[in-house]
C-alpha cells in the first residue's frame, strides 16, 4: 500500500473510501516532496516556456494549451506530456514564444483525471479557469523600473493607512470618475463632484494618507467575470487564484495581459503621487477547498482537515489553510514575494492571521525584506479554533505577537473602548458617554494595550473598517437620543486619539465624511460584503455640505499634525514610557497626557493632550509655560488656533485639545 494514495475497502460487502491524508504532514513525506526551486509555473522566454508543477501524488501529468481564456471553449491546440522529476514535481518545455497562450494542468491520481488552473499562474482568462503564458516585462508601464514605495526609510509608525474597496471609491455618480468600479479608476486626476469638491484619487492625496490599503485585488470568486453588466458586488475574501489580479477590476478580463497593465498603472500612479500601496490578502482559506487548483492538483494538501476527513472551519468559510505543510508554506512565501517583486506592492494585511503559523509570517517577512525592507506586515490576530496537522506550531494572534516581531496586528482594545463592544451594537464606548475606560484609552494611546501589545510598532490603531458598522452608524446605534452634532463630536473624538495615539493609524475609507451604511428599513448595514453600490459606495456629493467638508478638514488636520510630530510616532515600548506620561487625578471619562519634546525628531519641547468624553465643560491644569493650542473640538492643524498659559484651561464636552509648548521656536506653524 502507497501511503499517497487513497483506496476502496470492501468489509463484508460494504465499501469503504479511505483518505491519506495525514500522511502529507510526516517528516518522511515533507522530506522527500519539498521542492525548493523557483521555478514553479510557466517560466517564459521568447524562445522556449517551461512548466513545473508540483504533484507529488499524481500518476501522470499533461500541460493542455488553449488558444483562449474562456473555460468550455473548444480551442484545445496542443497537450504536452509532462516528464516527474525531483521532490514530487512534473516538467515539460515547449519551444517557440506562448507569450498569450492558455494552458491548464490535467492530472491523473488513481485513473482519475482532474484539470486545474495553475496555482503558480501569473494572470489568467475569464473568472481564472485558464492559466495564461505571458511575457510579464510587456505589461510594466512606462517608469516602471524607476518606480519605488514613495516612504522609502519610513517605520511603521510612520504610516498613515487608509482601508478601500476598488469599487467604492467610483460607484456613485458623483465620483465623476470614468473608469467605474476598476484599477484605472485610481489612476484618474482631477475628478471632482458637480460643484468642483476633488473626489478619487486627489481626495486622498490632499487628505495626507501615506498608505492606501486595498481590500482583495487578487482573483476571487464571488463576481462572475463574465458578466459584468449586471450588478455584482463583494468584498473579495474568497480566492481563487491569489497570485492573478482581480478581472473584475480590469477593463477586459478576457484577456490575461490586460489585468496585469491595469494593477501596475494603479501601483505605479499611486506611488507618482506619494501614496504608498497595501494588498489584502487572504491565505487562511479558500473560496471552495474540493475545487481550489492547488487540492485538485494534490488532493487535500492545502486544507486542514480533522481526524474525520473533514475541512477545519476555524475561518467560518468552509476551510483553513494547513500553513505549517512545508509547501503550503512555500506557495505562501512565494506568492507574497511576488506580490512585491511583480507589482511593486508595499505592504501586506493578512486576513484572519491567526489562523497561519507564526513559523510562516516571519519566514514571509524575513524573504521579502531581503530586497524591501520597507513592505509592512500587518493583520487579523484573532484567537480562532482550528486543527493544526502538526504539534509545535504557534498560530500568529495578538497573544503570540512577541513571536513575529516585524508583523503589527489590529488593536480591537481601541476599537471596541472608543465606541462599545464589537458584538453588542447597542453598547456605547469611550467616546460615546461609557464610564470606567479611562484606564483602557491611556494604555492604548501608549500603544501598549493590556494584554497583548508590548509595542507600539506592532498596534494597529482603528474605530473602523470594512467589517461591522461605519464609526458614524455605530455611534449613532448606541445614542440614538444623541443630536447629529452630538455624534459628529464623537466621531471627531475617536479620530483625534486614533491619529494621535502612539502605534500604526488606520481608518475606513470615507470615515472623514461621515460614511454610513442605512439599509431600506432604516437600519444600518454591518456586513455590506455584497451589499449594493447603493450601500456601499463612498457618496462624494456629502462633501459638498460644510458639515461634512468641515469633518474631512478635521481629518486632514489630525493627519498633518501627526506627521509634523515625531513623539506621536514612537516605536517601542521604552520611549513611550519615558516620554508620554498620562494624567492621574483627573474627572471621570477624561484622560490628559504629558508629552516631552526632544525625543526621537520631536520638533517640539513638549505636548499637553487632553480627551474629554463628558458632556459638559471640564477644566484642566496646564503645566507651567504658555502653550499654543493645534487641535480643538473643531479645528485640527499645524497652525497655532491660541496661545494658553499655565492655568486650567477649559476643555468643551466630548472634545479633545492638543497643546504643544511655546517657545522660542516656531512650533506650530505650517510649513510653507
Amino acid at each position: 500500500m502507497e501511503p499517497t494514495r487513497n483506496y476502496n475497502i470492501i468489509y463484508e460487502g460494504n465499501e469503504y473510501k479511505t483518505v491519506m491524508l495525514n500522511i502529507y504532514s510526516t517528516e518522511e513525506f515533507e522530506k522527500e516532496y519539498t521542492y525548493t526551486g523557483d521555478d514553479l509555473g510557466a517560466v517564459w522566454s521568447k524562445e522556449k516556456t517551461a512548466f513545473r508543477v508540483w504533484a507529488p501524488t499524481a500518476d501522470a501529468v499533461k500541460v493542455n494549451l488553449y488558444e483562449e481564456g474562456t473555460e468550455g471553449t473548444d480551442d484545445l491546440m496542443e497537450q504536452l506530456s509532462m516528464t516527474a522529476d525531483i521532490n514530487g514535481t512534473w516538467v515539460a518545455e515547449k519551444e517557440g514564444d506562448l507569450n498569450g497562450t492558455y494552458y491548464t494542468y490535467l492530472v491523473e491520481i488513481n485513473g482519475e483525471k482532474h484539470e486545474a488552473c495553475d496555482p503558480y499562474a501569473r494572470t489568467t482568462g475569464v473568472n481564472g479557469k485558464r492559466a495564461m503564458v505571458i511575457d510579464l516585462s510587456s505589461t510594466n508601464p512606462k517608469g516602471w523600473e524607476d518606480d519605488t514605495d514613495p516612504h522609502a526609510g519610513m517605520t511603521y509608525n510612520d504610516a498613515v493607512i487608509y482601508e478601500l474597496h476598488v469599487r467604492d471609491l467610483s460607484s456613485d455618480a458623483s465620483s465623476g470618475i470614468t473608469n467605474t468600479g476598476k484599477f484605472l479608476g485610481l489612476t484618474e486626476t482631477g475628478t471632482t463632484t458637480e460643484s468642483g469638491i476633488p473626489t478619487g484619487l486627489d481626495h486622498m492625496k490632499d487628505l495626507g494618507i501615506t498608505h492606501l490599503h486595498l481590500l482583495p485585488v487578487y482573483d476571487y470568486g464571488s463576481v462572475d467575470e463574465t458578466a459584468l453588466d449586471k450588478p455584482q458586488f463583494n468584498w473579495g475574501y474568497d480566492p481563487v487564484n491569489y497570485n492573478v489580479p482581480e478581472g473584475s477590476y480590469s477593463t477586459d478580463p478576457y484577456h490575461g495581459e490586460v489585468r496585469v497593465e491595469e494593477m501596475k498603472q494603479m501601483v505605479k500612479t499611486l506611488h507618482d503621487n506619494d501614496i504608498s500601496v497595501v494588498m489584502d490578502v487572504v491565505y487562511n482559506h479558500v473560496y471552495d477547498a474540493s475545487k481550489f487548483n492547488f487540492n485538485v492538483i494534490v488532493p487535500g494538501y492545502f486544507s486542514r482537515v480533522d481526524e474525520d476527513g473533514n475541512y477545519s472551519n476555524g475561518s467560518e468559510c468552509g476551510n483553513d489553510t494547513a500553513s505549517e505543510r512545508s509547501m503550503v508554506k512555500k506557495y505562501i512565501v512565494d506568492s507574497v514575494k511576488y506580490w512585491a517583486d511583480e507589482y511593486h506592492v508595499d505592504g501586506f494585511r493578512f486576513d484572519l492571521v491567526g489562523l497561519i503559523d507564526t513559523e510562516t509570517i516571519n519566514e514571509i517577512v524575513e524573504e521579502v525584506h531581503k530586497n524591501h525592507p520597507n513592505v509592512i506586515f500587518y493583520g487579523e490576530g484573532w484567537t480562532m479554533d482550528t486543527t493544526l496537522t502538526k504539534e509545535g506550531y504557534k498560530l500568529a494572534t495578538q497573544k503570540n505577537s512577541t513571536e513575529t516581531p516585524e508583523f503589527a496586528y489590529f488593536n480591537d482594545t481601541i476599537r471596541d473602548a472608543l465606541k462599545g463592544n464589537i458584538f453588542d451594537t447597542s453598547e456605547a464606548g469611550f467616546v460615546s458617554g461609557a464610564s470606567g475606560l479611562e484606564e483602557t484609552i491611556e494604555q492604548c494611546f501608549m500603544g501598549l494595550a493590556q494584554d497583548w501589545c508590548t509595542t507600539p510598532a506592532q498596534s494597529v490603531n482603528y474605530a473602523s473598517c470594512h467589517d461591522n458598522m461605519t464609526l458614524l452608524d455605530r455611534i449613532s446605534r448606541s445614542t440614538p437620543n444623541a443630536s447629529r452634532e452630538d455624534h459628529i463630536k464623537m466621531n471627531n473624538l475617536s479620530a483625534a486619539i486614533c491619529i494621535t495615539s502612539e502605534g500604526i493609524p488606520f481608518m475606513q475609507a470615507g470615515e472623514e465624511m461621515l460614511r454610513t451604511k442605512p439599509k431600506s428599513d432604516g437600519g444600518f448595514d454591518e456586513n455590506s460584503y455584497a451589499s449594493p453600490d447603493s450601500v456601499n459606495s463612498l457618496k462624494w456629493d456629502t462633501l459638498d455640505d460644510k458639515q461634512y467638508q468641515d469633518v474631512y478638514n478635521y481629518y486632514k488636520g489630525l493627519i498633518a499634525f501627526r506627521k509634523e510630530h515625531a513623539a506621536l510616532r514612537l516605536t517601542n515600548a521604552e520611549d513611550v514610557k519615558e516620554h508620554v506620561k498620562p494624567v492621574d487625578g483627573l474627572d471621570g471619562n477624561v484622560v490628559a497626557f504629558q508629552i516631552d519634546g526632544g525625543v526621537n525628531g520631536e520638533v517640539s519641547n513638549g505636548m499637553f493632550v487632553i480627551f474629554n468624553a463628558n458632556n459638559a465643560d471640564v477644566k484642566i491644569a496646564l503645566p507651567k509655560g504658555a502653550w499654543d493650542v493645534c487641535i480643538n473640538g473643531e479645528t485640527a492643524g499645524t497652525e497655532i488656533l491660541e496661545t494658553v498659559t499655565e492655568g486650567k484651561v477649559t476643555v468643551p464636552p466630548i472634545s479633545a485639545m492638543v497643546f504643544v509648548k511655546n517657545d522660542a521656536a516656531v512650533l506650530c506653524v505650517r510649513k510653507k
